[in-house]
Order: structure tokens, then C-alpha cells, then sequence
């Protein structure tokens, strides 16, 4: 069932009613709650449950819109769809009463096209086609060119030289060309097209929330040129490993963070997530773009994108569990329009102290953490007794004092220097079964 909460056939409209039953269930009784967040700390529990009653509110709103437009009156539902031309035409096809098997039929197409079609909200379909699937729904596509108040925000051409040969160096040293010998005048035409696709699908920062980062980010070329990046490099691994997110599936998380015990923590968190339905994308952060990582929705797959801005053990495990947190809190509330995450940034809002609070307890609970001597500990034995006492890598408490004490000399040897990016960036390693602590 895709994350942005809109109906389009009866399989999902099951799909749908049977996930408000299992969330009311859990919200109803305490005991298959357990059995949803089993082995989480208590410290996130009411936060979870806020999520849910959220998430569910709101399926069965879109839930309403699709029984509505049955009936005729398509207003919820293309109140749901927006701007997006694909989700309007699906809107149509609901109200006239057809399934898509009856548009198919009058398309003369077969039915799993048109159910491709629909999924992706029509957005490989070429603009006759287009036309074609309008006329068959009784519905009109209309264009209005009106004269720019502005000159609208094209990629690149408002960057300055110096900025362009940044971005073009570094889609040459990370693979994003096609061709590795082109001339810059290709390589930037390239990148142009490959961002300017990428708004026309999926819009500017300026139209997504952006977490920590509060400024606007609409001419962002930095940010949209790799965000363009991770959602090709997903959109890759979603059509090979075909993968399935299940939101009430939480029990795992526990064992996901004991991962960071291990040498190779990373890269079998890396496995842990896509066996989970949730693709973890890696991607170095153009020069001079303040982005630590990113959660947002590619249809209903939850994808997180990682800068590896800093190089420690510490900071990828506390980014890692941020975006997690809103997947797990907000994937029906936030994470289609995105999270963009600058944690040197000190404005923030509700959700991103949701998804703060859900780091730092899943890392290290609330309750532990006030009672242990390692909180003022200026040893190393103190963190490395807690560290093995929780089952984690000592670098994430080493990183937690330098950030509650706001004294980043102190254990600066202690928290995994270089230990993540030759892991995760495209570099074979060696499987490490021994735990660090």
C-alpha cells in the first residue's frame, strides 16, 4: 500500500481496511502492541502510539475519499492527488465506477499495463498516450502558458562557473555520467536533465519538508542534484530486489542497533534494512551541501539516503537510527514530501525531535543512561562497561558525551574514525564476525 495515502483499485481498498483493523487492534489492547514494538525501549512507546492513532486517522480518511469518488463525488480524492496529472486520471477512472480491467478493455491494452500504468502514476506514458487515456475517461487535458511574473528556477543556469565544475566533478569521481570521457558541456547538460526530471517528478525542496533545515531550499542545485542521485540509485534497487515494507513490523529494530557491536556494523545494516523493505542509500555529499541524511517515500518504499558527512562510527549509527525514526513515526505523515537533515542546524520542529528522541533511545535508553556512572565519566572503562552492557559499539556513547558536553576534544580517538565510508562506499570488505566490544 503506498505511503501517500490514495486508493486507486479494491486490492489496496482491502489492503487498507485490514491495516486500520490490525492498528486499532493494537491500539485496543496492550498486549498486541507488545507484540508490535517487542524488545523496544519504553522510553518510545507513547510516541509510537501517537504515530499509529495518527497513521491510522489518515488511512481511513483516504480510505473515505476512494468510497466517495465511487459514488460520484471525486473531491476527497483529487483533494489527495494534487497537482499530480497520473493521480487526477486515476481519480477519473474511480468516480466513472470502472476497475482498471474495464479501462484496459476500452484501451484495448492488457489490464497489468494499465495497473503499471496507475502505479506509477502514469509517469512512463507518453504524452499521445496521455491524451488517449483522457479521452477514454471523458476528461479534457488543457495547458495554460501565462507569462512568469519571475524567470522560473532552471537548473544550472543560476549557478556560478565555479559551482557547476563542483557538482561536475563530483558526478564524474562518483559514477553519476553515462559516458566517463564526455566533454563538460555534455556532463552539465546531463546533470541539467537528470535534475530537471527529477523536479518535474517529485517537485523542489521548497514544496517538501525539509527537517533541521529551515531556509528555503527551491534553488538548492546541490541538494536536488543529489537527491536526483539516491532516487536513481533506489529506484535501481527497487526494480532488482523487488523489496516490501511492512509498517507494523517493528520487533527487528532492537536487533538492528546491536549491529553496531560488530566491525562491519554498517554494511550489515545495510542488509538488515533491504530485507526490511527499506533501501539505504549511500551518496557523498557534494562539497559545500550540509545534508547528514534524508527519509523520504519512492512510492511506498521507504528509501534513506546518507551523506557519511562525518566519518565515525558515532555519527552514522545516531543519523541512521534519526531517519529511521521517521520512518517508523512518520511514514504516513511526513515522509512522501521528505526529510532533509543538517544535524549542525539547532532549528528544529515536533517531528524532528520525534525522530531525536527515537534515536537516542533506541541507541541508548533514557532510563540507562540516567543511572550509569558513564554519563560523567571521564575514563574510557565506565562507556566501554555500558557499551557492552547495551550490546553496542562504545563509539556511540563516547559521541553522545562529546555532544551532551559540548566538548568534542574529549575521546576523539574513541568514536570509529574512518571506519564506515570503506564500508558502505562502493569497496568490498572483509566480513568481520567479531563484536568490537
Amino acid at each position: 500500500m503506498p505511503g501517500v495515502a490514495l486508493i486507486t483499485n479494491e486490492r489496496q481498498e482491502r489492503e487498507v481496511c485490514a491495516l486500520i483493523d490490525q492498528i486499532g487492534e493494537a491500539l485496543s489492547s496492550d498486549q498486541v502492541l507488545r507484540q508490535i514494538v517487542d524488545g523496544l525501549p519504553p522510553e518510545i512507546l507513547d510516541t509510537i502510539r501517537r504515530s499509529l492513532v495518527a497513521e491510522r486517522q489518515e488511512l481511513i480518511e483516504s480510505l473515505e475519499a476512494y468510497r466517495t469518488a465511487q459514488g460520484g463525488d471525486v473531491t476527497g480524492l483529487k483533494a489527495r492527488a494534487g497537482n499530480d496529472l497520473g493521480a487526477l486520471l486515476v481519480a477519473a477512472r474511480v468516480a466513472k465506477g470502472w476497475k482498471q480491467k474495464e479501462l484496459a478493455r476500452r484501451l484495448f491494452l492488457p489490464e497489468q499495463q494499465v495497473q503499471r500504468y496507475e502505479a506509477e502514476r502514469y509517469r512512463s506514458i507518453s504524452l499521445s498516450g496521455l491524451q488517449r487515456v483522457a479521452r477514454t475517461l471523458g476528461i479534457r487535458l488543457t495547458a495554460k502558458i501565462d507569462q512568469p511574473l519571475q524567470e522560473p528556477w532552471l537548473p544550472s543556469y543560476e549557478m556560478s562557473s565555479s559551482e557547476l565544475q563542483k557538482v561536475l566533478k563530483h558526478a564524474r569521481e562518483n559514477g553519476w555520467l553515462d559516458k566517463a570521457d564526455q566533454s563538460d558541456d555534455n556532463g552539465i547538460s546531463q546533470l541539467r536533465r537528470t535534475v530537471a526530471e527529477h523536479v518535474g517528478e517529485y517537485g523542489t525542496p521548497s514544496l517538501l519538508r525539509t527537517g533541521l533545515n529551515v531556509h528555503d531550499l527551491s534553488k538548492d542545485w546541490f541538494l536536488l542534484a543529489w537527491k536526483a542521485q539516491v532516487t536513481r540509485s533506489a529506484l535501481r534497487l527497487i526494480q532488482r530486489k523487488k523489496p516490501k515494507y511492512r509498517p507494523l513490523n517493528m520487533s527487528w529494530l532492537s536487533e538492528l542497533v546491536k549491529l553496531s557491536a560488530f566491525g562491519d556494523g554498517p554494511l550489515r545494516a545495510k542488509e538488515m534494512l533491504a530485507e526490511q523493505g527499506i533501501l539505504l542509500v549511500i551518496e557523498p555529499q557534494i562539497a559545500g551541501m550540509r545534508v547528514d541524511g534524508a527519509a523520504f517515500l519512492i512510492d511506498e518504499h521507504p528509501v534513506i539516503g546518507l551523506t557519511l558527512r562525518l566519518d565515525t562510527v558515532d555519527n552514522f549509527w545516531f543519523t541512521l537510527m534519526h531517519e529511521m525514526g521517521h520512518v517508523i513515526l512518520h511514514y504516513r505523515t511526513g515522509l512522501a514530501s521528505g526529510f532533509f537533515d543538517d544535524f549542525e542546524h539547532l532549528e528544529i520542529d515536533e517531528m524532528e525531535q520525534e525522530a531525536n528522541r527515537f534515536a537516542q533511545n533506541m541507541l541508548i535508553p533514557d532510563a540507562v543512561w540516567s543511572k550509569s556512572p558513564a554519563r560523567i565519566a571521564k575514563t574510557a572503562e565506565p562507556v566501554e562497561r555500558l557499551a557492552k552492557q547495551l550490546g553496542i559499539a562504545p563509539a556511540i556513547i563516547f559521541g553522545r558525551l562529546r555532544m551532551e558536553r559540548q566538548n568534542y576534544k574529549i575521546f576523539s580517538d574513541k568514536i570509529g574514525r574512518g571506519r564506515v565510508r570503506k564500508q558502505l562506499l562502493r569497496k568490498a570488505i572483509e566480513v568481520n564476525d567479531e563484536p568490537v566490544i
